[in-house]
């Protein structure tokens, strides 16, 4: 009964904040189960030391707290969410996650304004089709340049962007943008359907020219 609350908790905070900022809450409810699994795929704990993760845009926690399940001992996970609301139940879901306690740190602030450390693995949950491309560029030039060799960056899509830049053309670069990213360095993907709505994860490596 408890986990039901939060969900639904969860979900009416994800739509005021969509209704009140959808430039940047570009989620309608919270990420979906076999999506949470999917964008945490690359999030291995590992006995061959200390690994350190980010999640870029973590809403209520949903990715959050399947990130802490896969957590090793001696990991540390960061956080950056920009929208204060979101950020501040969040801040909840860390203190009820014993695997989260202690080795979570939370900046509250865009990305873009955050000076990230080097990880082994970077989830992002941001809406890049609401975003102009010199944006996307930026960021997505930030985050892998914060990865480790051999790291990982995983970030969604929802299934229907395609539609959306028939109603919205002045986001049409953007598309282009992000086609190019994902061209040059994407090494698998996956389609979760359960998910309202559907969506794409892209699974990226740093190395120019990884995926085709």
């Amino acid at each position: 009964m408890a986990i039901l609350v939060q969900q639904v908790h969860d979900a009416a905070v994800f739509g005021i904040e969509f209704v009140r900022t959808n430039q940047t809450t570009g989620a309608i409810a919270p990420s979906g189960r076999r999506l949470c699994r999917a964008l945490s795929r690359h999030v291995l704990s590992l006995d061959t030391g200390p690994r350190a993760i980010l999640e870029v845009g973590p809403g209520t926690g949903a990715v959050t707290r399947y990130i802490a399940a896969r957590l090793g001992p001696r990991d540390r996970l960061d956080l950056v969410e920009a929208n204060p609301r979101l950020a501040a139940r969040l801040e909840r879901t860390i203190e009820e996650e014993p695997a989260l306690t202690g080795r979570t740190r939370l900046w509250v602030r865009p990305v873009q304004e955050q000076a990230l450390a080097d990880y082994d693995a970077i989830v992002c949950g941001l809406p890049f089709a609401n975003f102009d491309a010199d944006t996307v560029r930026s960021i997505f030039d930030q985050l892998l340049g914060a990865l480790k060799p051999g790291g990982r960056l995983s970030f969604f899509g929802y299934a229907w962007t395609g539609a959306v830049e028939l109603l919205a053309p002045s986001r049409a670069e953007t598309r282009g943008v992000l086609r190019d990213i994902v061209r040059r360095h994407q090494i698998g993907r996956e389609l979760v359907t359960w998910n309202v709505p559907p969506a794409w994860v892209h699974h990226l490596s740093a190395e120019k020219g990884a995926g085709r």
